[in-house]
């Protein structure tokens, strides 16, 4: 039904779906559990924050288990790369996913101040750390990372973990935590009331510009210090994967003529920037679910600044240039792509239902 180049980009499209849509689910969940012990003053206050997400947090993290199942059906390359070089950041981000749902089960099992506190403390690492990271590994899929294909096309990591953090990948790491951490101050001002309402409005007129700001920054960097490599030679986009197979050069055009070769791409940028810029502003004032719709869109936009910039790379080699993998050929053969995609037509649907029956 579809040949393989069309399979390929169906296939990035959808992942970069469930990319956004984990991002906006759990974005909020995150941003909650880093914000409940700076605005929960009592027990009872901070009850009512983890409530707001009680019913939601186990079903979003559907999408971080989809993600990862996706990515290593059809990309085994990069997942193989990802999860061995970077095998110590991904143990953080799930050693620290650990926190939540152990606090949100026994937070409530005995009621001492000692240890809700100390789970409170959980929740909030838990909360935390996800998004930092996440925001270097973004960084470093812009900047690239230090890794090289052997004629067998067995993957090397030619760095540690320490090199992953980079002046511009910790700054990307502040823009995660910031967007999540506003996202959650805007689902508490909707779905509260009271002191932890005018509490969450605060953080959002707070946050809201270090967002901003933070974001303009990192934008500005990508645009002006950062070098993005350009494919001079490569097989057809319908050809057996092989990274190999291709010429890239280091240094290209760069990230911003990139853009402007394919305009209709900036539409991404702007919404992005737009979305929290009307999120902030409705945010502060008596908006609710307006604001919070306003922050989502921002977030999907700043997703799909990333994708745009990188397509059609998936990971890029600071070592290596030509072993850079790409969505043309670093994906399962073409059999396997069809058949995934009719398991997920068929059962993708019945596991979302499942899974969000808490709502």
């Amino acid at each position: 039904m579809f040949d393989y180049e069309t399979i390929r980009l169906i296939w990035w499209l959808f992942i970069g779906v469930v990319a956004i849509a984990f991002a906006l689910t759990e974005g909020f969940d995150f941003g909650v559990c880093t914000l409940l012990p700076l605005l929960g003053k009592s027990d009872i206050e901070r009850r009512v924050i983890i409530n707001t997400v009680g019913a939601t947090w186990e079903g979003n993290q559907v999408w971080l288990v989809l993600l990862g199942g996706a990515i290593f059906a059809i990309w085994p390359a990069v997942y193989a790369t990802l999860f061995s070089g970077l095998y110590v950041a991904m143990l953080l981000v799930l050693f620290s996913l650990f926190f939540r749902p152990a606090g949100f089960d026994y937070r409530g099992k005995i009621e001492n101040p000692v240890w809700r506190n100390a789970w409170d403390w959980g929740l909030f690492i838990g909360g935390t750390l996800p998004p930092v990271l996440l925001g270097v590994l973004i960084g470093n899929l812009l900047l690239g990372l230090p890794f090289h294909l052997d004629q067998d096309l067995r993957a090397f990591y030619d760095g540690s973990f320490w090199d992953l953090l980079s002046p511009f990948a910790l700054l990307c790491g502040v823009v995660g935590l910031l967007a999540t951490t506003f996202h959650g101050a805007l689902f508490l001002k909707w779905r509260t009331e009271g002191v932890i309402h005018n509490r969450a409005r605060t953080a959002v007129a707070v946050l809201g510009p270090l967002l901003l700001v933070s974001l303009a920054m990192a934008m500005s960097w990508l645009l002006t210090a950062v070098d993005r490599p350009e494919i001079t030679h490569m097989a057809g986009t319908s050809a057996a994967s092989n990274p190999l197979n291709k010429t890239v050069v280091a240094a290209g055009a760069g990230w911003l003529s990139h853009f402007l070769a394919e305009p209709w791409m900036l539409l991404a940028p702007i919404l992005g920037f737009a979305g929290l810029v009307l999120a902030w502003l409705l945010g502060k004032g008596r908006s609710t679910a307006g604001a919070f719709l306003m922050s989502s869109l921002g977030i999907a936009g700043v997703l799909l600044t990333v994708g745009f910039g990188l397509f059609p790379f998936l990971l890029i080699s600071t070592t290596d240039p030509r072993s850079s993998l790409t969505l043309w050929d670093a994906s399962a053969s073409h059999a396997t792509l069809l058949l995934g995609f009719w398991i997920t037509v068929v059962f993708l649907p019945i596991v979302l239902k499942d899974s969000h029956t808490l709502y």
